[in-house]
This record gives structure tokens, C-alpha cells and sequence, in this order.
């Protein structure tokens, strides 16, 4: 008994283990979340935004260098112990450390930091919204996938039926109180319902294709979707349209992003302003140096020359911009432009965006009342139909009309799904749009 209750565990630990995972609404848009390439693309550009800001930093910190050389002199040349020409080849070595830093640049490269800053900012919204566009994608094939799944089982069921009337009219058949008529149209029907699952099946194959490539999945791997999870309330928006807008605007990524490339517009448009300023900079630095005549005579050390040859200089200097071929005012003329470019483009999306909650809540309040009325009509459907099959039995309607009946009843039954999935799909849309991310990451 103990190695026949080992032997079944391990069986039941295998089975477990290779029974296919169902996947949730909320498991396909967090893999897509992750997976997704242009979640990549958008954090490398987050990178570098983060490189420039780190470099507008540097603009504002004195900039070091170093340098050194090296050379042989041949004939006439610059004695540097004198300073007079001499005709004795000659080797030097010079080393030099020097600094500089702009006091004054009409706070141009004060300007970029905060532009950059501000970039960084934009960086990040952009990225909240890049993850949001691949869940709301996501989503929407995923319903697409559910509805057509069960568009597939009805398919299937209104399949059983007709077979169940055809073998129930060819047994009447056989005992006179079918003809031949009643058979062959229930045949056609049987056809027809085989016909209608084939075809529902293979869009129930398309549908998974889409969604796979949505959420960056294998395709040569079975990815098989759950339930998305019923609502147990189905009810109109308490909330206007515009009372969901104007509360959006302070935290939806594409407002946040549209106002935040404004702000670096105009940053942009103050920097190439400073360019037209004189800059001011300070530098200073140490310089040093080694030399000795190739003719064998006797020269000081390396260690003596280096030491006592060491100069210092500090100097301003004061660039003043005259012309430079129309450049620099060009780049202020094209930052203005640009900055109005970027005002009208913020405007055009706080219109899409009311736009898109205007339309995502009369949609979701338009698909509750749809639910409802399918749901009345397949009632009524399902209680028809019932009544024409007994009709049927007793000769008292024709295949035809039997067969009217039920395909109305697949389609009241589509229709309520459709309803209840759209509403599903508009509500959740509403939610995001009222502050509720579509997925909350670790």
C-alpha cells in the first residue's frame, strides 16, 4: 500500500504539473506589461534622458584637463633655459593641468538642467503610458478571445440540438408522422450548425493569434484564457463625462505628458534665449616642463626642471555673440515655434482625451441597458423555443420555422454575451479613467 500510494502521488503531482495554465485578464497584462518590447525601448530612452540631465550638471562644474608633449628639435630652434635660438638638436617636454568655468551664459546651461529634469519627468509618464496603451490593448483582445470562446460553445450546444432534432425526425419518420421534407431540412440545419462551428472556431484561432502578439507571447507556445471574472452589479456612471475629465487631467500619463512636453518647450525656448548673451568664464592653470640638448652635454634632471619651470595663470576671458551667420537667432525663432506647436498639440489632446471618456461613458451607460434588454430577449427566446420544439413534435409547425427559432435564440444569446463583455470592457475603461491603473506593479 505504501509504494501504491507513492506511485499515485507522483501520478497526481505529473498531471498537475502538465495540465495547462488557465490565464486571467490580469496575467496576460502584466506578462504583456513586462514583456513588451516597447516597454524597453522606452525605458532605454529613459536612460539616456537621465545621461543628458547627469551631463547638463557637468556644464555648470568647472571642467578639468590635462595634456603633455613630447618633441625633438633639429637645427635652428628655441633654447628654454634662455630663450634664444640655437642651432644644437634639442629635446623638450611639457606638461600642463588647467581649469575652467563659465561664470555667466545668460543662464543658458542653468536652463538645460532644468530642462533636462523636466525631460526626466516626461520620461517616466511616457512610460506610464506606453504600459497603460499595452494593457488597454491587451484587454480588449483578451474579451475579444472570451467572446469568441463562447461563441464557440454556443456553436457547440446549438450543434447538440440540431443533431438531437434530426435523429428525433428521422425516428418520426419511420413511424409516418415525418416526411421526407421535415429530414432534409433538419439535415441542412445540422450542416449549417457544423458549418457555423468550423467557422467560429477559426476565428476563435485569430483571435488567440492577436492576442498573443499583444502580449509578446511565444507563438509556437498554447496560451489558453480563463474567465475574466463576471460583475456582480451592472449600473449606469454616477459621474459626468466631464467630471471624470477635469479630475484626469492631474494624473493621467497622456495629460501629465502633454503638459510636461510644454514645460519643456518652453525651457528649450529660454535656453537658446541665454545664447544670445555674452558669456563670461574664468581659467586658470599649471604648467611645467623638461628639456636637454642631444649633444651629450650636461643638462639638470628631470626632477629639478620639473620643479622649478612649474608657472601658474588665471585669466577671464568675455565672448561676446556679434553674428554667426544667423544661427543663434534662428534657433530662437524655431524654439518659438516649436513651443506653439507643442501648446496646440496639448490642446488637441485634452480634447481627445474629453473626447474618449465622453465616448467610454456613454458607451459603458448605453451597454447596461443593452445588457438588459438581451438579457429579456433571450428569456423570451429560450421560452419560444421551447414551445416551437414541442410544436414540432406534435406537427404543428414545419423544420423551417423550428429552424428560424433556434438560430434567433444563438443569436439573443450572442448578443447578451456580447453586451455583457462590452460593458466589462467599457467599465474598466471608466475606472482607469477615474484613477484605477489597469495593473499595479510590485
Amino acid at each position: 500500500m505504501k509504494y501504491v500510494a507513492t506511485i499515485l502521488f507522483i501520478l497526481m503531482s505529473i498531471t498537475g504539473y502538465t495540465q495547462e495554465k488557465k490565464w486571467t485578464l490580469m496575467d496576460c497584462m502584466e506578462y504583456a506589461v513586462k514583456n513588451s518590447p516597447r516597454r524597453s525601448k522606452q525605458e532605454a530612452q529613459n536612460s539616456i534622458y537621465h545621461q543628458n540631465y547627469l551631463e547638463a550638471i557637468g556644464q555648470l562644474l568647472p571642467s578639468i584637463n590635462a595634456s603633455t608633449s613630447a618633441s625633438f628639435n633639429f637645427g635652428r630652434g628655441l633654447d628654454a633655459e634662455t630663450n634664444t635660438y640655437t642651432n644644437i638638436n634639442s629635446f623638450n617636454n611639457n606638461y600642463n593641468l588647467y581649469s575652467s568655468l563659465t561664470l555667466f551664459d545668460g543662464l543658458a546651461n542653468v536652463t538645460r538642467v532644468r530642462l533636462q529634469h523636466v525631460n526626466k519627468l516626461l520620461g517616466r509618464q511616457q512610460l506610464e503610458y506606453t504600459k497603460d496603451m499595452i494593457a488597454y490593448e491587451v484587454m480588449e483582445a483578451f474579451y475579444n478571445v472570451l467572446y469568441n470562446t463562447e461563441r464557440v460553445k454556443l456553436a457547440e450546444q446549438e450543434l447538440e440540438e440540431s443533431t438531437s432534432n434530426l435523429k428525433q425526425v428521422q425516428r418520426m419518420m419511420e413511424l409516418g408522422v415525418k416526411g421526407f421534407p421535415e429530414v432534409a431540412e433538419m439535415t441542412a440545419q445540422e450542416a449549417a450548425n457544423k458549418y457555423s462551428l468550423t467557422r467560429q472556431k477559426n476565428i476563435l484561432i485569430i483571435g488567440v493569434i492577436l492576442l498573443k502578439e499583444k502580449m509578446n507571447y511565444p507563438i509556437d507556445e498554447t496560451l489558453e484564457v480563463g474567465d475574466a471574472g463576471a460583475l456582480d452589479i451592472v449600473v449606469k456612471s454616477d459621474q459626468t463625462a466631464y467630471t471624470i475629465f477635469e479630475h484626469s487631467k492631474s494624473f493621467l500619463p497622456q495629460a501629465l505628458v502633454a503638459e510636461s512636453s510644454v514645460r519643456v518647450q518652453e525651457l528649450a525656448y529660454k535656453s537658446a534665449k541665454g545664447g544670445l548673451f555674452p558669456t563670461i568664464a574664468v581659467e586658470g592653470g599649471y604648467s611645467t616642463g623638461f628639456s636637454r640638448y642631444m649633444d651629450g652635454s650636461e643638462y639638470s634632471s628631470f626632477g629639478y626642471q620639473f620643479k622649478n619651470k612649474m608657472g601658474r595663470y588665471v585669466g577671464f576671458s568675455v565672448r561676446v555673440p556679434i553674428f554667426n551667420g544667423f544661427s543663434r537667432t534662428a534657433e530662437v525663432r524655431r524654439g518659438k515655434a516649436q513651443l506653439v506647436i507643442t501648446q496646440a498639440q496639448r490642446e488637441e489632446t485634452l480634447r481627445v482625451l474629453y473626447s474618449e471618456i465622453e465616448q467610454a461613458v456613454a458607451d459603458m451607460n448605453g451597454q447596461v441597458d443593452e445588457y438588459y434588454q438581451a438579457k429579456k430577449q433571450t428569456e423570451a427566446m429560450e421560452v419560444a423555443q421551447k414551445v416551437n420544439e414541442r410544436k414540432f413534435s406534435e406537427g404543428l409547425i414545419s423544420a423551417l420555422e423550428l429552424h428560424t427559432s433556434a438560430n434567433r435564440l444563438l443569436q439573443a444569446r450572442a448578443e447578451e454575451l456580447n453586451s455583457q463583455l462590452k460593458f466589462q470592457l467599457k467599465f474598466k475603461l471608466v475606472a482607469y479613467y477615474k484613477g484605477e491603473p489597469f495593473v499595479v506593479e510590485d
